[in-house]
């Protein structure tokens, strides 16, 4: 068969026969071009690469047919595999000799495939068939789904009117749908939230062709209007809406659950959207409303503004502005992707000369800190290893402690550091390198991590709501780095498992404990604990309570500075507790705010730029925090825990979704109000306090192999050769 021979291979129906995937598949082409061709379906797992191939069966003329059972894919089921299909197409004729088999994309022209969902009782994941943007027919692996399909979007002098299907898959939760709303919001400096209730129906027509079973998914037919006066707008600028799903369900005991979809895509390449605008008259002139999608992401969005020709001159002046600008960015694209491109060659050529045995490179957090894991083994090293050089690679904007304390360190993508970094035989990390940096061969990467996982972790998570990624790009990123990693530090069995997974590492697991950990076990005594609140100018006749929460994946200023709003009222607390307790706030890395504590001087203090919160831990009382990997190495002193979750619904149900059942085995009380928190640290101060049920079930999964050796255990692993 020519290469140039037009072929289209399309899926004209899909059926869920009982865990098997029934195919049905046309060959848009001519008969006599497939006499000779023996015609093979091949699924391709999306994210490693690996294929599996199923015979078609011709069942007429240009058709065929194919049984998929979910048990027989290509690799065991996983959260987070997605599987592409293609139709093969090789020669019968023995005699001729072998050609490359071809291979075609099949596209799907079937309605609401995901009505053809199954659920594996084993592995409680969701096996979901779905028809990707391009029109192109696939299968994810999840756990849960959130469908929303446009059929029709329209728009007149009155009203937009949407169209279309929806519902809510889940291969663990048993919620029923109540209703569904249209949420239309806008951020931004005055951000808007409208909401809009949908007409729902059934879908119910053909279930029986899609499904054996009987089931009937939870997939809705919805019609919504939404009237242009309802819309809120702005003279002086223009309001660009982003649409999303709320679901309202119920569980079991008919309790009320709400939560929402991701920003609704419109999942149509083909559709531009063009040309759907009206100009309405108001009281304030004409106002311009428009349908339009976002080019990369595909997101449906509204955008609404004054439409006066004073407005339309400044945004065509602000349009001129906007490419000009637009052209510098991709002029500065280029020239990064330059110097990158110059860099990586540089450590290709460096990499090549003789490497420098028996020398580290230790870096943590980006080189920002002299901290965690990547600390305690430099430490350990250099007390019982002195026969090794070893460097910080650091971040001249923070490098004032390694100064201070006289460690050797070379500022972080630094020429000198390209040298040093290609030709060391070590390189001892806690989070992940620049992705253009080729590991050499010579160098043995260790990856220490710098947590046990609560939330989700890349290729298990469902969604990323990051800056400057998406979910396809994070994950492929990650597990490009993933692949460096020779060997990775793991703090128990738990978390074991779950890197294996969601990292996709298949090298040399270290099950140690975390050596960061150490610290809490071999220094906690009265004279360290002193000495750090001497050095620290911390009273030494209060109570310390830790608050140290994480980040949110969703509130950022930009790529790599995330907000965080402090709900906990520190005004309150001091009026409560100030008597008795102090309060260090120790926030996560990623977050940018830095907050003005003046009001509060004397009760509350800032160390969230402190160099190592391990010695903050040793001097603390009390910790609260929220999802934070925080609390798993706290545990290690057995002292008490509050877990301050006001967003939980949010955080577990969109952002990221947790690994076991927070809620229930968190080893301490959560708390959502101020008033919750004072009440339950007033509770933990009483005389006969004794730690929760929870803590010892706790301690025993997650903080077993910490005894103060885990360092000691590592070093003996990754350096036994020597």
């Amino acid at each position: 068969m020519s290469e140039n021979t037009v072929i289209k291979c399309i899926l004209k129906s899909l059926k869920n026969r009982l865990g098997k995937l029934e195919l049905s598949i046309v060959i848009d082409t001519e008969q006599q071009l497939l006499e000779n061709q023996e015609l093979f379906l091949k699924l391709k797992e999306r994210r490693s690469g690996t294929e599996a191939e199923f015979m078609l069966q011709n069942t007429e003329l240009l058709e065929y047919k194919a049984d998929i059972d979910v048990h027989l894919l290509p690799m065991p089921l996983e959260m987070g595999q997605t599987y592409d299909f293609y139709v093969v197409f090789g020669e019968k004729n023995e005699d001729t000799e072998p050609q490359q088999p071809q291979e075609k994309r099949l596209s799907a022209e079937v309605d609401t495939v995901e009505l053809a969902f199954h659920i594996d009782q084993t592995t409680e994941l969701l096996v979901l068939p779905y028809k990707t943007d391009k029109g192109n027919f696939s299968v994810k692996v999840k756990r849960e789904a959130k469908i929303v399909r446009f059929d029709d979007i329209g728009i007149n002098s009155e009203e937009i009117t949407l169209k279309g299907y929806a519902g809510y898959l889940s291969s663990e939760n048993q919620y029923q749908i109540k209703d569904m709303n249209l949420i239309m919001k806008k951020g931004g400096e005055t951000p808007v939230e409208e909401k809009f209730p949908l007409q729902l129906e059934r879908k119910m027509q053909g279930i029986d062709q899609i499904r054996e079973d009987g089931f009937m998914p939870q997939l809705y037919h919805f019609e919504v209007k939404v009237s242009l006066k309802e819309i809120p707008f702005s003279i002086e600028k223009r309001f660009v809406y982003r649409l999303f799903m709320e679901y309202v369900c119920t569980d079991e005991e008919k309790t009320e659950i709400v939560f929402n979809s991701t920003a609704l895509v419109l999942g149509d390449r083909k559709n531009k959207l063009k040309g759907l605008v009206s100009v309405v008259k108001s009281e304030n002139g004409p106002i311009r409303y428009e349908i339009f999608k976002k080019k990369k992401k595909q997101t449906v969005c509204i955008r609404v503004n004054d439409y006066s020709m004073n407005t339309r001159i400044k945004y065509f002046v602000k349009g001129k502005k906007k490419r000009f600008v637009s052209k510098i960015k991709k002029l500065t694209k280029l020239r990064n992707r330059f110097i990158t491109k110059t860099y990586k060659s540089l450590f290709m050529m460096a990499s090549k000369m003789p490497v420098k045995r028996k020398t580290i490179i230790f870096e943590s957090f980006n080189g920002k800190q002299y901290s965690c894991s990547p600390r305690a083994i430099y430490e350990y090293m250099r007390e019982n290893h002195p026969e090794y050089k070893m460097y910080w690679s650091v971040n001249k904007q923070y490098s004032a402690p390694f100064d201070e304390k006289k460690i050797p360190y070379i500022n972080r993508l630094s020429i000198k550091w390209l040298f040093a970094m290609a030709r060391a035989e070590y390189w001892i990390v806690n989070s992940r390198l620049p992705l253009w940096i080729p590991k050499p061969e010579h160098t043995t990467y260790v990856q220490t991590w710098h947590g046990t996982p609560l939330k989700r972790l890349a290729m298990d998570m469902e969604e990323v709501h990051m800056p400057g990624t998406n979910t396809k790009k994070y994950k492929r990123n990650f597990i490009r780095e993933a692949s460096n990693w020779d060997y990775l530090v793991s703090p128990n069995a738990y978390s074991s498992e779950i890197f294996a997974r969601a990292f996709q590492f298949n090298k040399t697991m270290i099950e140690s404990g975390y050596p960061r950990n150490d610290f809490l076990h071999n220094d906690n005594n009265e004279e360290t604990i002193s000495a750090i609140k001497s050095r620290l100018d911390i009273p030494s006749d209060k109570k310390v309570i830790l608050y140290a929460p994480t980040w949110r994946d969703d509130q950022f200023y930009a790529k790599g500075r995330y907000k965080f709003d402090l709900d906990l009222d520190l005004n309150q607390l001091r009026q409560e507790l100030g008597n008795e307790y102090i309060v260090i706030l120790r926030m996560h890395y990623l977050v940018a705010e830095n907050f003005d504590l003046g009001p509060y001087e004397g009760f509350a203090f800032d160390f969230s730029a402190y160099e190592d919160i391990r010695e903050l831990y040793m001097i603390s009382d009390l910790l609260i925090t929220d999802y934070s990997s925080v609390f798993f190495d706290y545990a290690n002193l057995k002292r008490p825990m509050l877990f301050f979750v006001p967003d939980i619904e949010t955080y577990r149900d969109k952002l990221r979704g947790f690994y076991f059942d927070f809620e229930k085995d968190a080893p301490g009380p959560l708390v959502k109000t101020t008033e919750e928190t004072i009440e339950a640290i007033k509770e933990i101060a009483s005389p006969d306090y004794e730690l929760p049920i929870s803590f010892g079930p706790f301690y025993d999964k997650f903080c077993y192999l910490e005894s103060g050796r885990s360092s000691e255990k590592v070093v003996n692993t990754v350096f036994r050769a020597e």
